[in-house]
């Protein structure tokens, strides 16, 4: 049995992670050596994949002060040899679209983007909808109260759980104008930013009472537009808590139940980096 099977039968840290979606697969794979593959197969046949990324291309929306995402062509044609070849330079910033931020942007000496361990970028999401909040006020914030009135109907955070705020602004994308409150560029734009985030009160109850893996969001910031201080990121990178930002397709994903893969791109030393973002989603979860 590989040894990190070996772990989750033994009901190890990672269990805590696994267990949600793998329960059905590891009651075979606790039996016998040959199941995991088998069981895995048949746990993702019955599962949907979502994709929780934007697509970087020429209509990625980055922070005002940010340089846009560039794609440059090195070759693309038939080679001298008689094959087709293509190649590209890819300049973007590490804050644009479907992105990480790891914890040093915003508290020095914590975990750059290659270090932030694996498994707060792996395991079982809660989504947490505030549509209604953010359709009636753009500078909206999640309180405390919020999710805990999310709790009430589909049971405590548990531990370890990547916490995936839907505000529904993901469907203004890549209207910047629409979807940052902005079209403007520079500080100006900076100053016009309009959309909801995290009140800094339910990021420390986030750490503290719930001891979250991670914490996403659909919009630009885990921060409101408004902000001026950024303290929801700094109290998620005190704790060495990442945050994903510009998250697409929350709508897909039920209440609990889905198990998500954000991997951001390996940078070293960098504060932040474009991510890749999956959830599996089994056809027996129900979104609420």
């Amino acid at each position: 049995m590989h040894p990190s099977t070996l772990q989750l039968c033994s009901g190890g840290p990672r269990a805590v992670f696994f267990a949600p979606l793998l329960a059905a697969s590891l009651a075979g794979a606790c039996a016998t050596p040959e199941a995991p593959q088998a069981n895995l197969e048949a746990l993702l046949a019955d599962s949907t994949l979502v994709d929780l990324t934007h697509t970087f291309d020429e209509a990625t929306i980055v922070w005002p002060t940010s340089n846009p995402f560039r794609l440059e062509k090195v070759a693309d044609g038939v080679t001298p040899g008689g094959y087709y070849y293509a190649a590209n330079n890819v300049h973007t910033a590490e804050h644009g679209g479907t992105h990480l931020d790891a914890p040093i942007h915003f508290a020095a000496g914590q975990q750059t983007a290659e270090a932030v361990p694996l498994s707060r970028l792996v395991g079982p999401a809660v989504v947490v909808d505030v549509t209604p909040l953010a359709e009636a006020d753009a500078d909206a914030l999640v309180t405390t109260a919020d999710l805990q009135t999310w709790e009430a109907t589909h049971g405590a955070i548990d531990r370890g759980s990547l916490v995936l705020l839907r505000t529904g602004f993901s469907t203004r994308w890549p209207d910047a104008a629409r979807y940052l409150g902005t079209a403007a560029r520079g500080e100006e734009g900076v100053a016009q930013l309009h959309f909801p985030g995290l009140h800094p009160d339910a990021a420390t109850w986030l750490v503290q009472e719930r001891g979250v893996g991670a914490v996403g969001i659909d919009t630009a910031s885990i921060d409101r537009g408004q902000s001026t201080s950024f303290d929801a990121h700094r109290v998620l990178a005190a704790a060495n808590v990442p945050a994903f930002e510009n998250l697409a397709h929350l709508d897909q994903l039920p209440a609990r139940g889905a198990f998500v893969f954000a991997l951001p791109m390996k940078v070293g030393g960098g504060s932040g980096a474009p991510l890749r973002a999956v959830a599996v989603v089994p056809k027996t979860s129900v979104r609420r």
